[in-house]
Formats: structure tokens, sequence, C-alpha cells
């Protein structure tokens, strides 16, 4: 195996894959990428299995150290990426010599970058995923955020990479809204027609105080005086519930399992990956949609994400 040193960790730099689903009911959440659509793009471009272990960087980027050479593909927010100081290419393979250093900056868009290395990040898998869960300190490298000297494992390519680059028009589908799509929550019908019509019309803040749990909104309040006491159930990536102090959340990848707070609306399943993407201060709306239309939309997304030949070019 050749191997990947952390010469600089960035703000908050983690092995995540697609997540550990299935185990909500021991109250273990999925965690996983942030933007898993990023994340796949990545593995398919460095042609590894579209959930291998890759890196995911928040809002500020670090240095990576080579020290056998790799293929990488960086995707999702651009953080400036350069390899020994000259300018990489986002969205396609790219050839690291031996020694070469990555370094990566500050965001320049969005909120997340990912970095794909042909073969994989190798680490001990926890629950059958790679993904680290910062809130229980389980998966990933040692349950953690990167630091400084840390030396990861890195997979070999089992065959050449075809050059190629992730199309524009994908990267067009792939960029944020501003509006996010939602359904009806299992509680909208409890709050009255004013608080839903205030909900969609208003303009909401992402809240400093987000992260990878759940993404809090500044913005308007709404009551829950209507919504009643609520048994606590289980809860779902994209939930958006509203607190007591009337501050909606969206729920994220480290989601808590089950909630008591009444949910309003759920962002469907393609705009799940725009969530990861949220930067603080960012500007986002609700547009309400159909069950159906939301089916739809998400079944066209997995057929576009499993035929390469309408991804590169």
């Amino acid at each position: 195996m050749s191997t990947l040193v952390v010469e600089a960790p960035g703000l908050l730099t983690t092995v995540q894959d697609l997540g550990r689903v299935g185990y909500g009911a021991l109250g273990v959440s999925p965690s996983g990428a942030a933007d898993p659509v990023a994340l796949r793009l990545g593995n398919l471009l460095v042609e590894n299995p579209p959930g291998a272990a890759s890196l995911e960087m928040t809002l500020v980027g670090g240095s990576f150290l080579f020290l056998e050479g790799a293929v990488i593909a960086v995707t999702g927010a651009n953080f400036g990426a350069s390899l020994d100081g000259q300018p990489l290419e986002m969205w396609t393979p790219q050839e690291v010599k031996p020694g070469t250093k990555l370094t990566l900056g500050r965001t320049k868009n969005y909120a997340r970058c990912y970095l794909a290395v042909a073969g994989g990040i190798h680490v001990e898998p926890f629950l059958g995923s790679a993904a680290t869960h910062l809130m229980s300190g389980l998966g990933g490298f040692r349950g953690r955020a990167l630091r400084k000297g840390d030396v990861l494992q890195l997979g070999r390519p089992k065959k050449r990479i075809s050059p190629r680059r992730v199309s524009q028009a994908v990267l067009l589908n792939w960029e944020l809204r501003k509006e996010l799509r939602v359904t009806d929550g299992p509680q909208s019908e409890t709050f009255s027609e004013e608080a839903k019509r205030t909900f969609f019309e208003a303009t909401f803040h992402v809240s400093e105080e987000s992260d990878r749990l759940g993404i809090r909104l500044d913005g308007e309040k709404f009551s829950i005086a209507g919504a009643g006491e609520m048994i606590t159930e289980g809860v779902t990536l994209g939930a958006i519930q509203i607190t007591p102090s009337g501050q909606p959340i969206i729920l994220g990848v480290e989601q808590q399992t089950t909630g008591g707070y009444p949910k309003i609306a759920n962002v469907i399943g393609v705009d799940l990956h725009r969530l990861g993407q949220l930067r603080p201060r960012d500007e986002i709306r609700f547009e309400r949609t159909s069950l159906p239309v939301a089916r739809a939309l998400w079944i066209e997304q997995e057929r576009l994400l499993s035929n390469p030949a309408q991804l590169f070019v």
C-alpha cells in the first residue's frame, strides 16, 4: 500500500464514505459524506466503487503529501487546490508523482471539498463503514478529524485510470440551489396555515452554529403551540424540526436517531447533498413539492449516477 501524510489538516477533515445505513434502531445514525453526490463522482472518476472512503474537508482544506504517488480527483467545493504550487483542475483524475504535495485553501464557493484516491483510503471499518461519526468518536481514522502527522494507508489502482472529466451539464445540476425542495413533514398538519405560509415565503440564513449534526436557520420564528406535545419518534435525514424557541433545524448526516420536536417539512432526496454544501450565512428558501415528484427526481438522479456515459466527457 502507498501512504498519505497529513502535513496540515485544515479546519475539519475526516474520512467519509456513504455511511452506515440500517442501524438507526440501535441509535447509530448513518454519518457519511455530507455531500454524497460529490463523493460518488470523485470515486467514479478514479474508478473506485462509488462509496469508497475519501476525505471530506470543511471550509478550509489542508496539505497532504503523497509519498509513493497516486491518482486523485478533487470534487465538491472549490478550495483552490494545487500540486506543488501548480493549480489543480477539479472534477477530473490527476496523476500525482511520488513526493508531491497537495494543498487546499479556503473555500471559494461552497462548504465541503472531497478528495478521492484511486484504490481508496483504508481504515478499519465500524459496522461495515469507514465513515467518521464525530459525535460518538467512532469510525474513520481513530474516530476523529485528521491531525498533523497522521499517516493514512491508500490502496493501489487496479488498472490504468481513463482521462475524463465530469460534464458541464452534470456540474450545473450539482450546483447549490437557493430553494431547497421539501415535502410535508409528519406534523405539518398541526401547524397553522399562517405558519406554513410564512415558512414557504420566508428567507432564512444558515446559522454559525450549524454542523454535521444539523443546520440551524436564522430568520422567521414559528410557534409550535398548536403542534401540541409529542412523544419522541424516529427522525430522518433532512427533517426540518421547529424547536420550542421557534428556530428551524434541518437534520444532517450525524443527526440524532429520535426527536421530540414537530417536523414541518423534509428536504427531498435529490437536494440532500446540497445541505452538505451550505455555509454559515448562506441564504435559502423552501419550495414545496409532492412525494411522487420527489420520487421521480430521485430515480432520475440515481439513473444518471449509474451511467458514466452521461456523467463524463
